[in-house]
């Protein structure tokens, strides 16, 4: 294979707060791979949360170079497992790489993702739109600039979350998710969490920070509301560990290393009795159209990264008021723009 690195800048139409701080312009890498006249496409956003700076997603990729330069794709999965000894500390150039994989390996054989897996696309749960935090005002005109979205999310972190829902519960219908981000205290999650059903909260997640285990299971035996894992749930191996703290996990294709992981963390999460929602970073459609394979296979989905930007890169799966529609051509469906 031919492997390539393109470096975009991602204009956001507003900017995007969550309660460990604020992006107005989000920087991400796309991996390209190239083979019998094809080309696919993976995504890297640049977060550094997780430590997923550009640098290190650049020498990740240089240090599976040669191995990439030399292979000839067939199954993605026997790609993942050839590159994870290298990249088991670096999951987003992991995850890339695999996007990548997976459109290509759809291209060489001429049919979409979800006819190789097998998978319905009218079987994805509708996407919720995201309103990062800020002033009641402002969260409320963002709410009224995306209507008719069935469900929303809002990133809460704030001494004013409880008069913030309420005030986008005036202005909608829609059933609410929270997301705090970690960003919660545990009087404080525990308080919010009786508060909110009466605004049609449907769950809240990752409330506390990933290392609060006592205080995050003690949520989760009291809580009125579902709680689902964003932080506390990385890789495959942490599922396991939520069991007992959450209701529910959410899958992040760039924290786990891509979709071939992914996918086994569904069924894991399953054998688990855990619910499971596929969510996004910041993206464009390249990340998204990768993303979007596993809705059908999940419950809930949040997968507005790219409608969140004032400029895409790529046609692919489109979000679209909430509705998740997966291309009909090959492999993720992807053009670069």
């Amino acid at each position: 294979m031919e492997v390539r690195l393109h470096d975009f800048q991602l204009p956001l139409r507003h900017p995007f707060t969550i309660a460990r701080g604020t992006t107005t312009v989000q920087h991400s890498l796309v991996v390209e791979l190239r083979q019998n006249g094809h080309c696919g496409w993976g995504e890297a956003p640049i977060t550094q949360f997780y430590d997923a700076t550009a640098e290190r997603i650049r020498e990740g990729l240089e240090t599976v170079r040669s191995m990439l330069e030399q292979w000839t794709l067939g199954e993605p999965a026997a790609l993942w497992d050839a590159c994870l000894p290298a990249l088991a500390e670096n999951r987003f150039t992991l995850g890339a790489i695999d996007g990548a994989a997976h459109d290509l390996w759809g291209k060489l054989n001429g049919q979409p993702i979800s006819t190789l897996w097998g998978t319905d696309p009218a079987a994805a749960p509708p996407s919720s739109y995201t309103i990062g935090m800020d002033t009641p005002n402002k969260m409320i005109a963002k709410l009224e600039e995306m209507p008719g979205w069935p469900v929303y999310k809002i990133k809460l972190g704030t001494a004013d979350d409880l008069a913030v829902a309420r005030a986008l519960r005036e202005r909608t219908d829609a059933p609410l998710r929270v997301d705090a981000n970690c960003g919660w205290t545990a009087a404080n999650a525990a308080s919010l969490a009786v508060e909110l059903p009466a605004l049609g909260v449907e769950f809240i997640e990752q409330p506390l920070p990933p290392d609060d285990h006592t205080a995050q299971k003690q949520l989760f035996q009291d809580s009125p509301l579902p709680l689902f894992a964003d932080e506390s749930c990385v890789v495959e191996e942490d599922v396991d560990a939520c069991a007992d703290r959450f209701h529910g996990i959410n899958i992040k294709l760039c924290k786990c290393g891509g979709l071939t992981p992914a996918r086994r963390m569904v069924d894991r999460a399953r054998e688990l009795n855990l619910q499971v929602m596929v969510g996004c970073m910041t993206e464009s459609t390249v990340g998204i159209s990768a993303a979007a394979q596993l809705a059908p296979l999940v419950d809930f989905a949040d997968l507005d990264g790219a409608v969140l930007l004032a400029r895409d890169i790529a046609t692919g799966a489109r979000v679209h008021a909430g509705g998740i529609d997966l291309p009909e051509t090959p492999g993720l469906g992807l053009t670069l723009i």
